[in-house]
């Protein structure tokens, strides 16, 4: 944990085109959390977090995030609907309004960094227009001691500016928010919104193109843990999942809960200081680390509270993407530094809403490369408006957004290292087992743990090579028994008691997935391609 001293040093911002603004530079969390209430931009829960709201987006908005197209991305990022270009000068021109917009402000400067592991730190130095932005910056990058603040010398800069609204005719946006990064001037310019996500998110790109470009490392949206015996645990997974849930095990000390790096010493460092939590329909019997975490230093975004502060969780009148931010350290049973080593199991979760994917299995190097790249989940009825039904969801290296590069980079680069380490990639189905939603029913998460401890463990292969079988359709070798689980669990087909309906579903989803793949096919190499699920 830091301190709550602020530091005495002073930062001048005329070299960033902010001219006459009164900085407040490295307050402590205590001081912008008063200057936050002073200033009635947020209110006190009854648990002592801050509770603000972030105004017109309360998510990310991907149709407006931007990277300058230069001699440096040109030839390397994968241009697209996720990664739009943004015109060099059109960029220049918008920073200097920004930075006039923010000039004669009060401003909020943290410097920070990015990268638990000293050979990969990335200097960061935030300016901010609000404090409870500056407070997000604060619990989610990682921390400077005083002695590292004094010679601190920023690599990359954050200006984010809520307030200032783009004019789209002038400035090349598509609306009044944005979120640009620029390369060669090392610049996330964040405008227009307050979801504060976008602050990490804009650093979390940056490194996704950064190290495997310049430092041969793989950037993963995941989250890890480590075992007593320093088997380091990887999960993937998209919103819903259980990423988050299934890698704070009592039994295991959390690396991190978002974004990592696997390097070429094959370490796994975390990127972040801290966690970023959805809490909708958040209780302390399904989340209790999540639950104990929310106290003072933390942020809730867009919940709704009754006049005693007493946060309604499952109220999602203003948006279902209710957040909280956190530093690391309100998590009691974390490993310091966050670096893991010896890399062993890596799980794959989805949630599988027409349950026809085994709970369990284990993936072949191909395999888990398709398997990365599709980035498969199932969005179920309720979760957005016209959904009635399940409907697949499929984001690439399940972190799309946030990927500069071609998917196949990222997944050569992992079938790589799990070749070289080792490691045994999972499949696992935290979705429904039974039939599809509506008629089976939910994975109950004490089996989803016995799974993953029997795979962590080595009880699920270890002197039982016999126990896997062949999926007829998806090819995964999937467990005939696994200790605390029924063995009719373990067979989705089994679990429908109707193998028409089950196969009919199974292969409409294979259909699905290969019908996802075709814009990957001609960047795949033959070993990622025999991953793919049989179709008839």
């Amino acid at each position: 944990m830091v301190n709550h001293t602020p530091s005495t040093k002073t930062i001048a911002l005329e070299q960033y085109g902010i001219k006459n603004a009164k900085v407040r530079y490295q307050l402590s969390s205590d001081d912008l959390h008063d200057i936050v209430l002073d200033k009635n931009q947020g209110k006190e829960s009854s648990t002592g977090a801050i509770a603000i709201n972030t105004g017109e987006f309360t998510g990310r908005s991907p149709m407006d995030r931007f990277i300058v197209k230069d001699s440096i991305t040109e030839d390397k990022v994968w241009w697209g609907n996720i990664n739009i270009p943004f015109d060099s000068n059109k960029f220049e021109a918008l920073y200097k309004k920004v930075t006039a917009y923010l000039s004669e402000k009060e401003v909020f400067v943290r410097d920070a960094y990015a990268c638990a592991d000293e050979d990969y730190k990335l200097n960061i130095r935030v300016i901010n227009e609000y404090a409870w932005s500056n407070m997000f910056a604060h619990n989610m990058f990682l921390r400077p001691t005083d002695s590292e603040l004094e010679n601190f010398s920023p690599e990359w800069t954050v200006v984010n500016a809520p307030g200032f609204m783009a004019d789209p005719a002038v400035d090349g946006t598509r609306q009044h928010n944005f979120a640009i990064l620029d390369f060669t001037r090392k610049i996330a310019l964040i405008g227009g919104t307050g979801y504060t996500g976008e602050i990490k998110k804009g650093i979390f790109s940056a490194l996704n193109f950064i190290l495997p470009v310049f430092k041969n490392t793989l950037p993963m949206h995941c989250s890890a843990n480590v075992g007593e015996d320093g088997d380091t645990s990887i999960f993937f997974g998209l919103s819903g999942t259980g990423k988050t849930t299934l890698s704070a095990d009592p039994n295991r000390r959390l690396i991190g809960d978002d974004e990592h790096g696997w390097t070429k010493e094959n370490t796994v460092f975390n990127f972040e200081g801290g966690c970023y939590a959805k809490v909708i329909d958040l209780t302390s019997e399904k989340e209790p680390d999540i639950f104990k975490a929310i106290k003072r230093g933390a942020i809730l975004e867009n919940v709704k509270m009754d006049d005693a502060g007493v946060v309604d969780f499952a109220d999602t009148s203003i948006t279902q993407n209710t957040r909280v931010s956190y530093p690391i350290y309100h998590i009691d049973n974390i490993q310091k530094p966050s670096i893991g080593k010896n890399p062993k199991n890596i799980f794959f979760l989805t949630a599988d809403a027409f349950g026809v994917l085994p709970p369990i299995s284990k993936l072949t190097p191909g395999q888990a490369a398709y398997h990365f790249i599709s980035g498969y989940t199932a969005k179920v009825a309720g979760t957005e408006a016209g959904i009635t039904e399940p409907v697949t969801s499929f984001s690439a290296c399940y972190g799309a957004p946030f990927m500069p590069l071609h998917p196949t980079k990222y997944a050569e680069m992992l079938s790589a290292k799990m070749k070289e380490a080792g490691v045994t990639v999972w499949l696992v189905n935290t979705g429904w087992t039974g039939g599809p939603y509506g008629i089976g029913s939910r994975m109950k998460l004490k089996y989803t743990r016995a799974m993953i401890t029997a795979a962590m463990d080595g009880s699920l292969e270890e002197g039982n090579k016999g126990n896997f079988h062949t999926h007829s359709v998806f090819g995964v070798q999937q467990p005939l028994t696994c200790p605390n689980v029924p063995t009719e669990v373990l067979s989705a087909r089994q679990t429908w008691n109707n193998d028409e309906g089950y196969y009919k579903t199974a292969y409409k989803l294979a259909q699905a997935f290969k019908d996802n793949f075709v814009k990957f096919e001609d960047n795949a190499n033959a070993e990622i391609l025999a991953g793919a699920p049989i179709t008839k």
